[in-house]
């Protein structure tokens, strides 16, 4: 039988398994608010689902005759092909936002689990059954499998953002998806029929087992542990790096393609990247990227390229490490069955585990140190004096750090007391990185090099956290926290809410000021002009708010207005609507307040039409960008539920993704009249009281925009050739690379 129709049938099985992970979540991401917390859950899923199948391969084994396997297996992918094709299943309805990650598990399981357990499992069993196949000296053969395994899963990840989801439709990416699972089941059987001709020289599975050595339970747990790590580690860098943009599949399959490169490199004969190396590299990038975990700066691609090359060099670490322990052939069903639940451990970890322990994403720093066990434990043993030396060195460096930190906090910028972030890194890079170097010289000490690394994380984050955090709380959707400041000209003591590193809304204290809307939503921001324009013709509005924050737009709400929050996080709506912490809608409201719970795009498509004066889609401020309330179709549903002179407000402020272009498009293809105004705080104001804003206004005929059009802060939509976004086609890459150029080259929109 031919050799490379192994390879194919494990490519192609592969490469399908891993194509329709960013498919499956990005069907299912507008039902949940656009998170990136929809990614892991997903993630986690699939690794449970991924050790289901390497479990019945396993169990499979047991039957001595490779033509029982063959028909036991055909007929489950027969089976499982029921559910096909690739669909949401409806019959959880629709997601409750009490219960998301448990939602989004059930209609996995039901909409493709089983297919992907199928296919997860015969890479396996064609491996197994490659190793009973052929003679004994070709007997480690079956492991270059596993890294053509892995060949296929990459260029599968790498294809769909590239490829499949700029040039081809949801539903062709379904329809397309279900064809090729029917071409693999056709390579299957004809790497089947092979193997059925060819049983009577194919090895029984006690004869490939007796000469096996025996696996002891300290081994499974150093696989399951070495296994676990790097799956942890990816879904945190993944959280890390989709803070500030948009959940969508290319900025998934970044970390996802590089622990599956990771395999690829630890799993050849010959690795083209030795194990010496990757250790002096990743003992560089380790200390550096724990120094400046907790730092956010301007330059996008500078941070997630040093969080993104140490994920790699340290999940190589770990995979490099176990290779180096893996079992021959014959047990490789149970090397596969640990690798697979230490998978599972690890992002269940993350996906379900520390949102409940943790009130930050405080898993990603702690694997990171864990990682360091990964390492040799007396590699490069360094002498007894210029140990203790580095030692002392270093720990000093930590202690400078530290009594920096009781510098008064006002000599620092207000924007990093905002979000957490007070320490620039010109003053925090010199003091940490004596620690950074000293912890590269101890690197082959693993009880120096892991305390060290520790130590820099807790320090960089002691600097970099300067604000006063009253309370910090954690969801499905993210981390919010509630700070306070102090502005003289507002009166002294401000609330703030951030979520994530966004500020999500301010309040003053002071009687005087308590009610003065703040921030975005200032009578001098577009938000705040509208809001005014609106007010003055009618005696009453009735308002829709996406997005609650703070609540500060209750406090535009005379007697005789109403007005709609649409909020999916009900961390958020405890929050805003506590006495306790933000008061705008329990004392600054005059009139009618509703919240409705869940995904705008579900909720407000019940409202009834024509129903709104003003829409207020609130959503896009530097968190995951919910692209899904940015399309065509979304914003053609909004201008349905607005009065004919109303308007609807996008408020489009983001630091890393240009959505202005795109939403201008969307604007015009969805029908309706749009103008775009940028916004620039006004001098003299006091802190806080409004910042820079880019907003578009859309309405329903030019009639209604006339008012607006007399102003010239208000300009002409210009799309300049970006395509409109549509629920079959989002470019969140593009609106990143424009982002980019815009601030390379200090031009703007209009530019």
């Amino acid at each position: 039988m031919a050799p490379a129709l192994f390879v194919v049938t494990v490519f192609a099985s592969a490469a399908l398994v891993f194509m329709v992970e960013p498919m499956m979540a990005k069907l299912v991401l507008p039902l949940l608010g656009g998170t990136a917390a929809v990614w892991n859950t997903s993630l986690a899923f699939f690794q449970a689902a991924l050790l289901a199948g390497y479990v019945y391969a396993h169990l499979l084994q047991r039957a001595r005759s490779i033509r029982a396997q063959i028909v036991v297996h055909s007929g489950v992918l027969i089976i499982a092909a029921l559910v096909l094709p690739l669909r949401v299943s409806a019959v959880l309805g629709d997601p409750r936002p009490d219960a998301p990650a448990l939602w989004l598990v059930g209609v996995l399981a039901l909409s493709v689990g089983a297919p992907f357990a199928a296919l997860s499992a015969t890479a396996p069993l064609v491996q197994a059954w490659h190793a009973r196949t052929y003679r004994a000296e070709e007997a480690r053969e079956p492991y270059a499998l596993y890294a053509a395994s892995n060949l296929g899963s990459l260029l599968a990840l790498l294809a769909y953002p590239v490829v499949v989801e700029p040039l081809v439709t949801l539903q062709g990416q379904t329809l397309g998806w279900t064809v090729g699972y029917a071409v693999f089941f056709v390579l299957l059987m004809m790497l089947g029929l092979s193997l059925w001709r060819g049983a009577p020289r194919v090895r029984s599975a006690p004869q490939a087992d007796a000469a096996a050595p025996q696996i002891s339970w300290r081994d499974r747990a150093i696989w399951v542990g070495l296994a676990a790590l790097p799956s942890s580690l990816m879904l945190g860098v993944t959280n890390y790096i989709t803070t500030d943009l948009g959940s969508a599949p290319f900025m998934w399959v970044a970390p996802l393609a590089l622990y599956l490169a990771t395999f690829i490199v630890a799993f050849q004969s010959k690795p083209w990247l030795k194990r010496g190396v990757v250790l002096l590299l990743q003992a560089i990038a380790l200390p550096v990227c724990a120094a400046f975990i907790h730092f956010w700066t301007r330059n996008f691609l500078q941070e997630a390229g040093l969080h993104l090359a140490t994920f790699f060099l340290t999940a190589l670490v770990c995979h490099q490490a176990l290779v180096a322990r893996r079992p021959a052939p014959a047990r490789l069903t149970d090397f596969y069955i640990c690798m697979s639940l230490g998978g599972v451990l690890g992002g269940s970890f993350n996906a379900f585990v520390a949102p409940l322990i943790f009130n930050t994403v405080a898993e990603y720093p702690l694997v990171l140190v864990l990682c360091c066990l990964a390492r040799p434990w007396g590699f490069g043993e360094a002498p007894r004096t210029q140990t203790w030396i580095a030692v002392g060195l270093g720990l000093a460096g930590a202690v400078i750090a530290f009594l920096l930190v009781q510098t008064p906090a006002p000599l620092w910028p207000l924007e990093y007391r905002l979000i957490g972030h007070t320490k620039p890194l010109d003053v925090a890079a010199p003091v940490l990185g004596l620690t950074v170097v000293m912890a590269f010289l101890l690197r082959g000490r693993l009880w120096t090099f892991l305390p060290m690394v520790l130590v820099l994380i807790v320090t960089a984050e002691r600097i970099s956290d300067r604000s006063d955090v009253i309370g910090t709380w954690r969801s499905f959707f993210g981390v919010v926290r509630e700070t306070r400041g102090h502005v003289a000209r507002l009166g002294g003591e401000v609330r703030m809410l951030a979520h994530g590193t966004t500020l999500h809304g301010a309040q003053a204290l002071d009687p005087a000021h308590r009610c003065q809307p703040l921030v975005y939503y200032a009578h001098e921001t577009p938000i705040g002009q509208v809001f005014d324009a609106k007010q003055a013709a009618k005696p009453a509005v009735t308002i829709g708010a996406v997005g609650l924050g703070a609540g500060t737009v209750a406090a535009y709400v005379r007697r005789g207005d109403a007005l709609n929050f649409f909020e999916i996080d009900p961390l958020v709506f405890r929050l805003s609507t506590a006495d306790k912490v933000f008061t705008y809608t329990s004392q600054c409201a005059k009139g009618q307040l509703g919240y409705v719970l869940g995904d705008a795009r579900l909720t407000m498509n019940r409202e009834p039409a024509g129903r709104y004066d003003i829409l207020l889609i609130d959503a896009f401020t530097s968190d995951s960008v919910p692209a899904h309330l940015l399309t065509v179709e979304a914003v053609r549903m909004y201008l349905t539920k607005l009065k004919p002179d109303g308007v609807l407000i996008l408020h489009l402020s983001n630091r890393n993704l240009d959505l202005i272009r795109p939403a201008e498009a969307v604007a015009l293809a969805a029908g309706g009249h749009a103008l775009y105004q940028n916004h620039d705080t006004l001098p003299g104001l006091p802190e806080l009281w409004d910042t820079a804003e880019d907003a578009v206004i859309v309405t329903r005929s030019e009639a209604a925009l006339a008012p607006f059009k007399a102003d010239s802060v208000w300009q002409p939509v210009q799309p300049a050739g970006v395509a409109p976004w549509t629920d079959n086609y989002t470019n969140l890459f593009g609106a990143m690379v424009r982002r980019m150029r815009d601030q390379w080259t200090g031009r703007g929109r209009q530019g």
